[in-house]
């Protein structure tokens, strides 16, 4: 195991100061799961209690002892012990686990793939409904503040999240500096209202022992499932370590969670079983019945402002995730603008912004509540954990080069425990589980379509193009090819095959640049490309060379900039003097179509809305050429 060590290489930390970083990574990583307290003790307890009629010592042990071992055994031994030494050159999340998966087995696995897309998929439900959930908790607090707000908690989260997207295009920098200091105090206030309620019962610190945990699964039955269900609340969020590790490094997001976020939970958690067990009455909302009367107010106002550093955090993870996808082929281009000069990973998008937001706002209002929420949370965590375990088992094996029988022994108790989880979420499908399985399936399904007709229009491109070096050979010999000043950049995917905008540029203008590029730009199966390794130059002859330019799944294309990378290697061009020309294809369904009617519509609609080339590669609009063609699929 000692050389699962040199994955990560923590520069970040060494850069930015292993404190500040961690002090950053409370705010943006444990956001959402620092905001679970709000709802996951409760739905617990209020399914023992709806069961057993009332509250039980035993019952408060045992959801106690299982909250526990879920953060000791899911968060800290699964992910901030094993799954963070699985970086893919200091990246994480669902998509670098699969790229990393992938490049380990050295060729393409589609059982491997498909459970990537299926993981990224059911993170998109997660997108849609933490920022619903956590800000209903938080508002739900004002009805312990004054009497008759009960009416209005529905009309203030529907602002609150409104306005959290209407802000996003603002980017997230300025914000971001109060993010952790914002979410430590709330840790702060959260350890203290616990520890002042478990000195008065310390008998609750008996649930660290697993055998409450274990007998009350076993004494209830259906039952215990059922609370396993809302248990796994507590622990929402825990994907975050994972997929934010790019932006912090392993370190400090470790600190953050052994020193400040696990041990306030731990407290918060106990002081909340310790409440119900003198106060029978609170269950009905057990967090903010830790707090006097005269502090309701600004906790209810810190928990607003923790749970919408929360929401921030899954939707910046939004953002990242599909460019990731986008730049793994799995969506189609969309347009992705910057807001900061000195952070790239902070960027914005527009599209997903506003179908999350309707997605947010249409939860809302059919829901209408944390509790009716809670049942639909769960599963597209829970799901993408199991998915994340059995990556991690590939990834054991064959990237770490453990034997076989040790990846297993490692990662199946994860495995084992996760689809407990699921299993139990998934009794809640009747109740509201429907909704991430339903937002999954249909981010799935736009995948696969893409996939499938990105790969059938490749296919018809290499059925009907002529190859690159027989063009060569006929323009040689032509001698009724007229030659104009300046260079031609042609944009193509299948670099040894003749780009069909060269060919239509041939038959309409019977003219060729002085000097061209049939240029291609690839994904690499990892995060970052170092610039040394961007630009591949390949002369044909004194008129025609090949460039490819290699991009990480995590950077953005700039091809003018990686286009000055050639000087280096002894292309002299002028920018102002070239031209981009690019085929915009024009697609119908063909009568033999590949794909099924509705699949077909579907990739042609996506294909439709994607973001021009020349944006998406921030190619100048000014020297930019496009020259139509249709194609049957």
């Amino acid at each position: 195991m000692a050389s699962l060590d040199t994955h990560m290489p923590d520069d970040a930390a060494r850069r930015g100061g292993l404190l500040w970083l961690s002090l950053a990574a409370i705010g943006v990583v444990y956001g959402d799961i620092g905001t679970s307290p709000l709802y996951a003790f409760r739905e617990a307890m209020l399914a023992t209690g709806a069961s057993h009629g009332g509250v039980a010592r035993e019952d408060v042990l045992g959801v106690l002892s299982l909250i526990v071992w879920a953060l000791v055994l899911v968060v800290t031994v699964k992910y901030v012990l094993i799954l963070l030494r699985a970086d893919n050159q200091g990246e994480g999340g669902t998509l670098s686990l699969l790229a990393l998966a992938q490049r380990a087995m050295g060729r393409q696995n589609r059982v491997v793939l498909v459970l990537g897309l299926i993981g990224a998929a059911l993170f998109y439900g997660d997108a849609a409904i933490t920022p619903a959930i956590s800000v209903l908790s938080a508002i739900e607090g004002l009805k312990l503040v004054t009497s008759g707000v009960d009416p209005f908690i529905e009309p203030i989260a529907i602002a609150i999240i409104i306005a959290l997207f209407l802000v996003q295009n603002r980017g997230t920098e300025a914000v971001a500096r109060f993010f952790g200091p914002i979410t430590l105090i709330w840790f702060m206030v959260m350890a203290a209202g616990g520890i002042h309620w478990m000195v008065q019962d310390p008998e609750v610190l008996a649930a660290l022992n697993p055998i409450h945990a274990l007998r009350f699964l076993l004494d209830n039955g259906k039952l215990g499932l059922v609370v396993l269900g809302a248990v796994f609340l507590a622990v929402t969020g825990a994907e975050a370590l994972y997929a934010d590790m790019g932006h912090f490094g392993r370190k400090p997001i470790q600190m953050a969670w052994l020193f400040v976020a696990f041990p306030a939970l731990l407290l918060t958690y106990f002081g909340q079983g310790a409440l119900v067990l003198s106060r029978p009455e609170a269950m009905a909302n057990p967090f903010f019945h830790m707090f006097p009367a005269w502090a309701l107010l600004p906790v209810v106002i810190l928990a607003t402002l923790a749970t919408i550093i929360a929401s921030q955090a899954v939707i910046t993870g939004a953002y990242s995730l599909t460019r990731q996808a986008v730049q793994l082929r799995m969506l189609p281009r969309m347009k992705i603008r910057h807001t900061s000069d000195e952070h790239q990973g902070q960027i914005y998008m527009p599209g997903v912004n506003r179908w999350l937001m309707l997605a947010v706002l249409a939860l809302v209002m059919i829901f209408g509540s944390s509790s009716s929420l809670a049942s639909a949370y769960g599963i597209s965590v829970t799901g993408t954990m199991v998915i994340t375990a059995m990556l991690a088992m590939i990834v054991a094996w064959k990237h770490w080069k453990l034997p076989l029988w040790l990846a297993v022994a490692m990662m199946l108790p994860f495995l084992v425990l996760d689809a407990t989880f699921l299993g139990a979420n998934l009794i809640k499908i009747g109740e509201g589980g429907y909704v991430p399985l339903g937002i999954a399936a249909a981010v799935l399904v736009t995948m696969a379509s893409w996939m499938r007709g990105t790969a059938i229009v490749l296919a018809k491109d290499r059925e009907a193009e002529l190859p690159l070096g027989a063009l060569l050979a006929q323009i040689e010999k032509s001698d009724s090819i007229a030659t104009v000043p300046g260079t031609a950049v042609f944009l193509t995917s299948t670099p040894d095959l003749a780009p069909s905008a060269l060919l239509h540029s041939l038959k309409h203008f019977k003219s060729l640049h002085e000097q061209n590029v049939i240029l291609t730009i690839t994904t690499a199966e990892v995060p970052h490309v170092p610039a040394s390794d961007r630009v591949r130059i390949e002369d044909l002859d004194e008129r025609f060379r090949r460039v490819a330019l290699v991009y990480g799944y995590a950077e953005e294309p700039d091809v003018p900039q990686a286009l000055l990378q050639c000087r280096r290697q002894g292309w002299k061009f002028d920018i102002m003097a070239t031209s981009f020309i690019l085929s915009r294809r024009r697609l119908r369904i063909s009568t033999r179509s590949r794909v099924p009617s509705w699949q077909g519509k579907l990739f042609i609609a996506l294909s439709r809305n994607a973001a021009a080339a020349s944006d998406y590669f921030r190619i100048p609009a000014g020297r930019v050429v496009e020259i139509g063609a249709q194609m049957n699929i």
